[in-house]
């Protein structure tokens, strides 16, 4: 072992005169702790939003969705075909897209309303898996009771807030009426609830509903039309590639339009919330490095002897300078360790500590009403984990050099003089 390590080594143990400075290493160890724990938290629930929300977008929603410029597509079984061809693209499913307004009883509800063709549509999204009564098959007509009613699949939150089970009635209102001699009157259809869906996505769940293609065609007096075509592609990540090379061929009649550029606000969003969180975390870990050089400063100004005597038995500066360089480093690399031990315990068993706490103190942390997603979700990156701890010892690093530097310049005899 190098005698430089050690001697810092031994500067670190308390001796009686020494307390207040073992309790300032102390403070500044917890310190660099808390930083590296906070950061390894926040960050693990800032990346098991994002990661939640995408799977949440993907699943509800395509890869690439092909617009038709200023209309509605007709038809579109041969588009269809070209559109499988491009390279990149496993699969394709038509849709219609629509506003109306669902009412039963007293509740009425805004809701988008979606028709989709059961036979192809769970190639390319995931509402098959999401649901959790009923099933797509059951959109067709006189699937269930009472015969020749078409069937609709809600929300489960948008079930709820309207007071509807599945086989309950409920009358869809689009304001796209006919026109008659009195003005425009709105269309009206009575559905038949065949199921319901929970993609754990609550803006998702209570503003989404399903009907089967041609009954949503019937009933927006579309014909054969369709509002556009969704697309499932191998990587999702490439969605952009692929949606620039559909525009170059398909010219511009058509538009393709990514899952990323549609919601690219509520992506860098969170981008930008997980970097400057980032940023505003790291303060405390400099705040700690702080602690470090003051502990420093006062270990060099009480060993002012020792490092006399060190250097008239022919220590270098250098060497004076790398005993108090690894002191320093020895307190940042423990505090790391302990943040981020600290920081995966706690990262790893979120949901379980939340629930506790909810428990507890009967305040509820993490409200449907008020976030996208129904649960608290965490996700540990090793790359994040190791990000913070180079910049933790990094920081503890650098904020070693300046008391260090100036221990290495002191001048033996003036250490010794009143000695």
């Amino acid at each position: 072992m190098p005698y430089e390590l050690l001697i810092g080594l031994r500067y670190l143990r308390a001796k009686r005169k020494s307390t207040f400075i073992s309790i300032i290493t102390f403070i500044s160890t917890a310190g660099v702790a808390l930083g590296v724990m906070a950061l390894i938290v926040v960050l693990a629930v800032m990346t098991g939003f994002e990661e939640d929300l995408k799977d949440k977008i993907l699943g509800t929603n395509a890869d690439v969705v092909v617009l038709k410029s200023g209309g509605e597509i007709e038809g579109y079984g041969a588009l269809m075909e070209r559109l499988k061809k491009v390279p990149g693209v496993t699969a394709a499913t038509p849709f219609i897209y629509s506003q109306v307004m669902l009412s039963t009883g007293n509740n009425v509800s805004g809701v988008v309303l979606r028709g989709i063709d059961p036979g192809t549509d769970a190639t390319v999204t995931n509402l098959k898996k999401s649901m959790v009564e009923g099933n797509l098959a059951d959109l067709e007509a006189d699937a269930g009771s009472p015969p020749g009613k078409p069937g609709i699949i809600l929300g489960k939150e948008l079930a709820k807030n309207l007071h509807l089970f599945q086989g309950d009635m409920v009358n869809v209102v689009s304001p796209l009426g006919n026109i008659t001699p009195f003005g425009m009157i709105p269309k009206m259809k009575q559905f038949r609830v065949a199921g319901l869906f929970n993609t754990g996505m609550f803006e998702y769940d209570t503003t989404l509903a399903y009907v089967g293609l041609k009954e949503a065609q019937n009933f927006l007096s579309m014909g054969d039309a369709i509002t556009g075509i969704q697309l499932k592609v191998e990587d999702v990540y490439k969605s952009d590639e692929i949606a620039q090379e559909i525009n170059r061929s398909l010219g511009y009649d058509y538009f393709a339009r990514d899952w990323m550029r549609m919601n690219k606000n509520i992506l860098f969003a969170l981008k930008t919330e997980k970097l400057v969180m980032f940023i505003i975390l790291t303060l405390i870990v400099l705040v700690a490095a702080f602690g470090i050089a003051s502990t420093l400063f006062m270990v060099v100004m009480e060993k002012t002897k020792d490092i006399a005597i060190l250097k008239s038995m022919g220590a270098t500066g250098r060497s004076i300078m790398k005993i108090f360089v690894l002191e320093g480093l020895i307190i940042g690399v423990a505090g790391t360790a302990i943040g981020v031990l600290g920081g995966l315990l706690v990262a790893l068993n979120l949901e379980t500590i939340v629930a506790v706490v909810q428990q507890v103190t009967g305040f509820e942390l993490f409200s449907r009403d008020v976030y996208y997603l129904d649960h608290f979700p965490s996700r540990v990156v090793p790359g994040d984990v190791a990000l913070i701890s180079i910049t933790a010892v990094f920081i503890s690093f650098v904020a070693t050099l300046y008391p260090s530097w100036q221990g290495s310049r002191l001048p033996p005899a003036e250490a010794l003089r009143y000695e």
